[in-house]
């Protein structure tokens, strides 16, 4: 029996030897590289935090002290240490997710794995524990360096600092990617200088006589002030040449570090000293991303953050697609609007390689930005270069324009900017679960007056709307595209004079039956949908509005033709397209019935995106019984009957 699967319960890790917990790093670096290469999922980030995981479960005792993952991604060796150790079905269907979730364990906390909230979580916890007497619970955040750009994290951190007796311990897990990581023999000494010192300053008995000698020195006059203040500067310059500390003291939180986060060692005695000082404290630990792996650290782009199926030999993908995905469409089509427009900039979060955006900052990087982790700063800076006379372009995932929406609303919109907002992974995307799908966006942005929101069903409609959202220069617009691959072109029968394309007539025109309103990547369904219905007699036309705000004239001209109007849009049906075409066609005395078909006002759990679809009967044949039974008049909302004509009733056909 390996180590590993002795591992049952944090409290196992205890009883382990230095040179077992060694080898048990070692056993979980070949777990993780074997297991991860078959499903895909986040390898390089859980590699670097093997030897932190392991001490703070070894010093802090779960779940009676609250450990805190931010982003969540980095949470493999914590689930492998707290019971979870069967990883064939990770981020699979049914199977383990692959962030923190709290259905699995109790030791799970935070699900949301969006970035930088851990500290506002530690804060919450640790007020809580004081409030309720729970003087002897922790409350212990680990966080990667990247979530310290994030403002959220400093709003906390400045909380945190505000109250001295509370049990607050935040563990900065930095792989080198925002400070440069101490190398070399003088760094070695430092290092060991640095933790001598940290036992020190540590020690309630050093604090008491420290606060004593300030308040006496405070106390004696003049010149017992200025003795303080040059004392406490001269301790301040000497602390800031030892460690990048300043930032964290000044705020009121206890420094420890910089700790090399791979030394098993030194990282439980630092924790052991956090743990024993009974105030907030920051750990500065130095990893590697990738650690122990070759084909992750020769990885120069991300050191393997996320990697889909692959030869755990090599590090190279099992199997390769030469289809275009919709991320690559946007990044060359950018990359050539760059060049022609000299006023064109854009932002990302942190994201740069993700959204699509390395091809133009290849070739413009003074006009690619990265605001770092912090998408409500990346919405309000777009607002300021617009204003000064650029035309902004904010790169983002869909499921994080929800954290900058207040901006989007009241920095963007209210000021009329020309800002052009790029959202990848829209819809479902699967396996990372309900906090990244992008479901949201459209319900969120049916309400920002003036908006303009285009949903691209292929890679052609891409360019073209993206080109088309350059020259709005006095409202915001979106474009939201899929993950994955883009598909076949999805042309058009007809283009009307406002835009909208006509996908099929199929049937009867003189009497048509149904109007489908496919919105962006749900062409294929829609069509499919259209040909099920068409096979029972049942007269269709699908159309693409491209631009779904403002809705387009023509959408309503010929809601008003046809019996029944079914929308199909990959976000929540609540507040979506099809609510909002609901109000417009009210609004212009037209009462096709309508049916919206979209995603629940639920938070989907993991699976591939087809098997997400299908639970939620987002698909071709279930939308097609549901309105042929419209049509026939067994299901609300039933169609209009045609004229002097008595609705059908009786069996629905297997479709």
């Amino acid at each position: 029996m390996s180590l590993l699967e002795t591992i049952k319960k944090p409290s196992d890790l205890r009883a382990l030897t230095l040179k077992q917990l060694t080898e048990l790093a070692e056993e979980i670096r070949a777990f993780l590289i074997a297991n991860v290469a078959r499903t895909g999922g986040h390898l390089g980030p859980n590699l670097g935090v093997v030897e932190l995981t392991l001490a703070i479960h070894r010093v802090f005792e779960s779940p009676k002290d609250s450990i805190v993952f931010d982003t969540g991604h980095q949470s493999y060796v914590h689930k492998l240490v707290t019971g979870r150790q069967d990883f064939q079905t990770l981020r699979q269907q049914d199977g383990l997710s692959g962030y923190p979730d709290r259905g699995e364990s109790e030791h799970d906390i935070v699900e949301s794995s969006h970035a930088s909230s851990s500290l506002s979580w530690v804060d919450g916890i640790s007020r809580a524990n004081k409030l309720r007497g729970f003087d002897d619970r922790y409350a212990v955040a680990l966080v990667g360096d990247g979530a310290l750009t994030g403002g959220m994290a400093w709003e906390a951190a400045n909380n945190i600092a505000g109250d001295k007796d509370r049990k607050a311990i935040i563990v900065v897990n930095d792989n080198g990617r925002s400070y440069a990581p101490t190398i070399g023999g003088l760094a070695n000494q430092l290092s060991g200088l640095r933790q001598q010192l940290d036992k020190v300053r540590t020690h309630p008995a050093y604090e008491n006589a420290m606060d004593k000698l300030k308040d006496k020195l405070k106390d004696s006059g003049p010149v017992g002030s200025f003795t303080y203040k040059s004392l406490h500067a001269t301790k301040k310059g000497i602390k800031d040449w030892w460690a990048p500390q300043g930032l964290f003291e000044d705020l009121g939180i206890k420094y420890i570090g910089p700790i090399d986060g791979h030394n098993l060692a030194a990282v439980e005695e630092a924790l052991q000293q956090a743990k024993q000082y009974g105030g907030p404290v920051l750990v500065h630990t130095l990893t590697e991303k990738g650690h122990g792996y070759a084909p992750a650290l020769a990885d120069e782009d991300d050191q393997f953050h996320a990697v889909g199926v692959i030869d755990p030999a090599t590090g190279k993908p099992i199997s390769t697609s030469s289809a275009q995905s919709w991320t690559s469409v946007f990044g060359d089509e950018i990359a050539k609007i760059a060049d022609e427009r000299e006023d064109v900039v854009a932002i990302t979060g942190a994201m740069l390689l993700p959204v699509g955006l390395k091809k133009m900052s290849e070739a413009h990087p003074e006009r690619v930005i990265d605001v770092g982790i912090a998408e409500q700063h990346a919405m309000t800076t777009a607002a300021g270069l617009a204003y000064g006379g650029l035309h902004p372009v904010v790169c983002v995932y869909a499921t994080f324009l929800n954290r900058a929406f207040d901006q989007l609303l009241m920095d963007v919109a209210l000021h009329k900017a020309g800002v052009t907002i790029v959202l990848d992974r829209a819809g479902v995307t699967g396996p990372d679960g309900a906090s990244h799908h992008g479901m949201w966006d459209m319900a969120l942005t049916q309400i920002v007056p003036n908006l303009r929101l285009a949903a691209p069903r292929d890679a052609t409609r891409l360019r073209e709307e993206l080109r088309e959202s350059m020259d709005v220069t006095d409202a915001p617009t979106v474009v939201r595209f899929s993950k994955g691959s883009v598909g076949e072109e999805v042309a058009a029968i007809d283009r009307l004079p406002d835009g909208v394309d006509v996908l099929a007539r199929l049937g009867d025109r003189s009497a048509p039956d149904v109007l489908i309103i496919s919105v962006g990547a749900m062409s294929e369904l829609s069509l499919d949908v259209a040909q099920r219905l068409n096979s029972q007699g049942v007269s269709v036309t699908v159309i693409d509005p491209r631009w779904v705000l403002p809705m387009p004239q023509s959408v309503i001209s010929l809601a008003a033709r046809h019996r029944i109007v079914v929308c199909i849009e990959d976000g929540v049906r609540a507040g979506g397209v099809g609510s909002r075409l609901r109000t417009e066609m009210r609004a212009a005395g037209v009462d096709t019935a309508l049916n919206e078909v979209g995603l629940p006002t639920s938070f989907l759990t993991h699976g591939s995106r087809e098997q997400v679809m299908e639970r939620v009967g987002l698909t071709a044949q279930q939308v097609a019984r549901d309105t042929l039974a419209q049509v026939l008049g067994t299901k609300v909302p039933f169609a209009r009957p045609l004229p002097g004509q008595e609705l059908p009733t009786g069996q629905i056909p297997k479709l």
